[in-house]
């Protein structure tokens, strides 16, 4: 091809997501509904009864354009997290938040500063934009947050935290997060990905250095993908200090958040017996496979998320032959851990369904 591609195409890595059951029916020849998904971290239980209400009502208008402001959506999240509508940025997916911190900050010659095991898309972003990548190595699977600081330098514009951690699911400690957060350079932006925070029992609460204007150089991310059961339908958002909001507002594309994700997203806030059960049930799993790995004398990762990570020797073997079995899990190796896997919390049904077929497949 004679296309004059940008040149940092050659080396960018692709990222992989979970498998699709239906792909991995075709693939096998298995049907789709002996299959289960423990691979991408989201809800067993599907969208809330709320959520999928407002969907049926929200498809005869999906022949206009949605609401490019999402004034409604807005006004329900800023009520209930404590701040403004104008401290408030919506994403097609969290994912798209990480897009556009990277157009506001990122050039080449710039860099950011992640962790080992960090998520995939942080540093390809980056790239995307020409900008370095300083890899801290890892604590225990987690963040080593004194080093990361350490680790800045005058070319760094932004820091990315997962907390919970995705893919290790390890949890910073609370006081050294909180020193973290408040010893970053102001010239430098905070990214706090939350994607997991609402499996948490008892979060640190940084939302209010935002509304108090204590911290103008912080962001959180989060999402409707996980605890809400909305992958499908991509809402995410940011909140952040009301001039940064302005700023990636600039850089937001007109109507990022359709008609029928705006719609479910208002339900599903309303939905709390829906998020109690989900992270019920996520307590419940991850005891529960905590538990099995002990006996088989596997090594694992503790985890405050809806996942697991375990080791397992050969990730990619014991991935196909979990595969074959009709139990999609995620291998890591392309998270420079290639002896271990990471599984999804399910249904207790799917939880065993799962661990049968990893005890076979070892």
């Amino acid at each position: 091809m004679s296309l004059p591609l940008n040149s940092f195409l050659k080396t960018l890595p692709i990222y992989q997501p979970g498998r699709p059951i239906e792909e991995v029916a075709r693939e096998l020849g298995l049907p789709a509904d002996s299959i289960i998904k423990v691979a991408s971290n989201e809800n067993p239980f599907g969208p809330s009864p709320l959520a999928m209400a407002a969907l049926q009502k929200a498809i005869p208008g999906v022949n206009l354009y949605p609401d490019g402001n999402a004034f409604y959506l807005k006004q329900k999240l800023a009520a209930k997290l404590g701040v403004e509508t104008a401290h408030l940025v919506l994403g097609n997916g969290s994912n798209e938040i990480i897009e556009f911190v990277s157009h506001a900050l990122l050039e080449p010659g710039t860099n950011i500063v992640v962790s080992q095991f960090c998520f995939a898309i942080y540093p390809i972003v980056a790239k995307m934009f020409g900008a370095g990548v300083l890899t801290v190595p890892a604590k225990n699977y987690g963040h080593d947050l004194p080093a990361m600081l350490q680790a800045i330098t005058p070319k760094t514009r932004l820091v990315f935290v997962a907390n919970p951690n995705n893919p290790t699911g390890t949890l910073a400690a609370r006081e050294e997060l909180i020193q973290f957060v408040n010893d970053v350079p102001d010239d430098v932006l905070l990214v706090m990905d939350e994607a997991y925070i609402e499996f948490l029992s008892d979060p640190v609460d940084l939302i209010p250095l935002i509304r108090l204007g204590a911290r103008k150089n912080l962001i959180l991310m989060r999402t409707f993908s996980k605890i809400y059961g909305l992958a499908g339908l991509r809402i995410g958002y940011g909140i952040a200090p009301p001039e940064l909001a302005a700023a990636l507002e600039k850089i937001r594309q007109p109507f990022n958040a359709n008609l029928l994700a705006q719609s479910a997203a208002l339900a599903a806030l309303d939905d709390d017996d829906h998020v109690r059960k989900t992270r019920q049930n996520n307590f419940n799993g991850l005891d529960f496979f905590a538990n099995a790995f002990r006996e088989l004398k596997l090594e694992y990762v503790p985890s405050f998320a809806n996942f697991i990570l375990v080791r397992v020797g050969a990730g990619q073997q014991v991935f196909d032959a979990m595969q074959k079995l009709g139990v999609i899990t995620r291998p890591m190796g392309g998270y420079q851990l290639p002896e271990w896997i990471r599984i999804s919390i399910g249904t207790m049904a799917e939880n065993e369904r799962c661990l049968a077929a990893l005890e076979k497949s070892l």
